[in-house]
């Protein structure tokens, strides 16, 4: 069935597939430590430490995006 598949196209769909499953994990991932472990909340220095750790976080996930959709 892959026969006729292009390349090319093979690898657009798997960078879309990325993409969104990366974007999904950093996003649970942020939700649970937030929620579940309750960093969300105003309880102190963990707090900004959550907050600083997750928004250097989304800039590497931004940066990884950004080199995976640069690179044909």
């Amino acid at each position: 069935m892959e026969q006729g598949w292009d390349p090319e196209v093979k690898r657009f769909f798997l960078r879309i597939i990325n993409t969104v499953s990366w974007g999904l994990l950093w996003l649970m991932a942020c939700a649970t430590a937030g929620l579940y472990f309750q960093l969300a909340y105003g309880r102190g220095i963990y707090t900004v430490i959550f907050y600083v750790l997750m928004a250097a976080s989304f800039l590497l996930l931004l940066r990884f995006f950004y080199n995976t959709w640069k690179n044909n």
